[in-house]
């Protein structure tokens, strides 16, 4: 606020930054789910895999206001028709069944395809490796150090959660996601492959946010749909109560 010729004049409220994320992977490998704990701490047991939609929710990350943008697709033939989302993104969110293996060799032509676009960008869209389902850890057919493995061969983050168990460690691959995507436009910085379990603290070297830090939400961040051309569902979130998606079924 100033003073100016005797009146007094208000600064304009700063925007929110925003951040795309587009979760990837084959079918069955979680990614719907991961999306609605994220969206409303509840787990999903049944839903239609044929759907894709853009969420938007915001969110305070390192005491910033942030408006995620989430994009849950769906991929039949694997990366295929990649223009939706590839120039659209801020980062990519690559997600297999640590309990299926196909799942987990399907996640390979979509880092290619990503780092084949990143290698044409000035600056790259991060890449977080998912392993989901860690409540199905005695059905594991993918190992943690397969999963470091290959994010390390693509330079990715790697993590392993459970959107049936832990709202936190789902909540913090999200926020880890925005705060890559925040790193990655600052020159010099880098930040190391990292390996974080629901037994394990969530600890990171990285640096916080630098930017100027926006009002903290009062309430829970609301969630809201952004429409798009292949949507075949709405959604809203209103307060506690949510209808998210037809056939859902939210515990």
């Amino acid at each position: 606020m100033s003073l100016m010729f005797g009146k007094v004049r208000t600064a304009p409220e700063r925007s929110p930054a925003e951040c795309n994320l587009v979760l990837l992977g084959v079918m069955g490998s979680g990614k719907s789910a991961l999306t609605v704990k994220f969206l409303t701490k509840r787990f999903i047991s049944e839903y239609d895999p044929h759907l894709e939609d853009i969420y938007s929710s915001e969110e305070v990350v390192d005491q910033q206001l942030v408006v995620v943008k989430v994009m849950d697709t769906y991929d039949q033939d694997g990366p295929v028709n990649t223009e939706r989302y590839l120039s659209w993104a801020s980062a990519f969110l690559v997600v297999y069944s640590i309990d299926n293996v196909h799942s987990f060799k399907g996640c390979q032509p979509y880092l290619e395809t990503i780092t084949l676009h990143n290698k044409s960008l000035k600056s790259q869209s991060p890449i977080i490796l998912l392993g989901n389902k860690l409540d199905m850890d005695r059905y594991r057919q993918v190992s943690t150090s397969d999963g470091k493995a290959l994010a390390s061969r693509f330079g990715c983050l790697f993590y392993e959660v459970s959107a049936c168990l832990d709202f936190r460690s789902v909540q913090h691959v999200f926020h880890e996601a925005v705060r890559k995507v925040r790193w990655d436009g600052e020159p010099g910085c880098s930040v190391p492959a990292v390996y974080i379990s629901d037994d394990k603290p969530l600890v990171s070297s990285a640096p916080a946010f630098t930017t100027p830090c926006y009002r903290e939400l009062p309430a829970p961040a609301t969630a809201k749909l952004v429409t798009v051309k292949s949507s075949r569902a709405q959604s809203k979130r209103r307060a506690a109560t949510l209808t998210l998606l037809k056939g859902f079924k939210i515990f």
